[in-house]
This record gives C-alpha cells, sequence and structure tokens, in this order.
C-alpha cells in the first residue's frame, strides 16, 4: 500500500510539473530559446517653445567672451608673424611686442 502511494506520487508530480512547462504560450514558428523583446522606448516628451510676447521688455543676455591669457596672446602673434613670413628672430621680437599692446 505504501508503495502504491509513493508511486502515485511520484507520478502526480511528474505531471504536475511538466504541464507547468505548457502554461508559456511560443507562438508557431518561434524558437523557445528566443529572449523575451526587450520594453518599448519611453515615448518622448514634447515641450511646446516660448512664445515671445510684443508688450515684454527686451531681455539682453549678453555676457562678455573671456579675456585670452598672455599664452594665448603669445601664441597667437607667434602664428601672425609665421604667416607673415618673418624669421625666427624677428618673430621673437614681433610676438613680444604684438603681446604687450593686446
Amino acid at each position: 500500500m505504501k508503495r502504491l502511494l509513493v508511486i502515485a506520487c511520484v507520478f502526480a508530480t511528474a505531471f504536475v510539473a511538466t504541464n507547468a512547462a505548457f502554461a508559456q504560450f511560443i507562438p508557431p514558428g518561434a524558437s523557445k530559446f528566443n529572449p523575451p523583446l526587450p520594453p518599448p522606448p519611453p515615448s518622448p516628451k514634447i515641450e511646446v517653445p516660448v512664445v515671445p510676447q510684443m508688450d515684454a521688455p527686451p531681455r539682453q543676455n549678453y555676457q562678455a567672451a573671456p579675456r585670452p591669457s598672455f599664452s594665448d596672446k603669445i601664441t597667437t602673434c607667434l602664428q601672425e608673424g609665421a604667416a607673415a613670413g618673418l624669421s625666427p628672430s624677428d618673430r621673437e621680437v614681433y610676438s613680444r611686442a604684438c603681446a604687450n599692446s593686446r
């Protein structure tokens, strides 16, 4: 009797385990080894642009450009001297005068 009960439990467990595998739906022609599709990307945010008003006072957001450093001035002056065809010694004199006057 015990043996019959154990065999019945084994068959019932095997039957339930095999039915659990069939609970997943696989469309025809597809492999069961394919990963699931990723979720769709979120929809883009659409923002309405700000329309300028005719009555609004003009807003000026002008910010002065940063001043070049002395190294930048020397580099620019050396390049200008080379483009003008100056010799190395003339470029040295020109770059000093040019960078100090800027």
